[in-house]
């Protein structure tokens, strides 16, 4: 699924400070997109763009230019506009992760996907924003809603990967992957034991009245399913506090 972020361009239009460009490349190959089309930039080439890029100066070196938003959209199936404020006309309006779904569902089809940031200062205009097959808005802060151009592409970015991977992105680690095998019903049992004599030697657990400290702590153990060398290590410690004691009383 992730071969489909090769069918997404993303877009800049008139970005007036070129590190904004050199960090919208970096996020865009933190979360493996590669096509990049600039409209009008203010400065493009600019050794700011490239140390902003850090190390995604291939996507820069492989960034196209042009004149108009109709040559930057030239082949796209679908268009997202990103829009930091309500408009006149109503539009059909997404929020990143909505839209990473929608984007998903056409590349799925075979068409390219575009994605259109606008300028620092004031976005996309109404004219471009028409041009949209639908509007993205990022529900920032109410109170500080000021969005710096390359976190937008990060974000954007970031739901789109994700929607990619599925629902489980992350591979987790089965017992059978993991380091040390898990511990047996009968080591944690004597761990338990273990700790219950050493809480009563330092007179945290009154045997005559326990409560249900021991029964917490085992489904805090069971909770986080022990592997041996956990289990040795805290009779370690165990034993290592038993060992003081006997010191003190000497």
């Amino acid at each position: 699924m992730l071969q489909l972020l090769d069918q997404v361009r993303i877009i800049l239009i008139n970005t007036t400070h070129p590190g904004n460009i050199g960090g919208a490349a970096r996020a865009m190959k933190n979360m493996g997109l590669s096509e990049l089309v600039l409209v009008e930039p203010r400065c493009f080439p600019s050794e700011e763009a490239d140390r902003r890029a850090v190390s995604a100066k291939d996507i820069l070196d492989k960034a196209v230019v042009v004149d108009t938003v109709e040559e930057a959209l030239e082949g796209c199936g679908l268009v997202l506009g990103t829009s930091a404020r309500e408009r006149r006309i109503p539009w059909p309006l997404f929020d990143p992760r909505d839209s990473a779904e929608q984007a998903k569902q056409s590349l799925q089809k075979g068409n390219k996907v575009a994605i259109m940031f606008g300028r620092e200062d004031r976005g996309l205009t109404n004219e471009e924003l028409q041009k949209c097959h639908f509007h993205v808005h990022i529900p920032t802060n109410e109170d500080y809603s000021s969005l710096n151009l390359a976190a937008a592409v990060q974000v954007l970015s970031y739901e789109l990967r994700m929607s990619l991977l599925g629902e489980h992105p992350l591979e987790q680690k089965n017992a059978e992957d993991w380091d040390y095998e898990l511990a047996d019903a009968g080591e944690v049992e004597k761990m338990m034991v273990h700790l219950e004599q050493v809480l009563t030697e330092i007179e945290f657990l009154d045997p005559e009245n326990p409560r249900q400290v021991m029964a917490r702590l085992r489904r805090l153990y069971n909770r986080q399913r022990l592997d041996t060398m956990e289990v040795n290590i805290l009779r370690g410690i165990l034993a290592s506090t038993q060992k003081t004691i006997a010191k003190s009383q000497k």
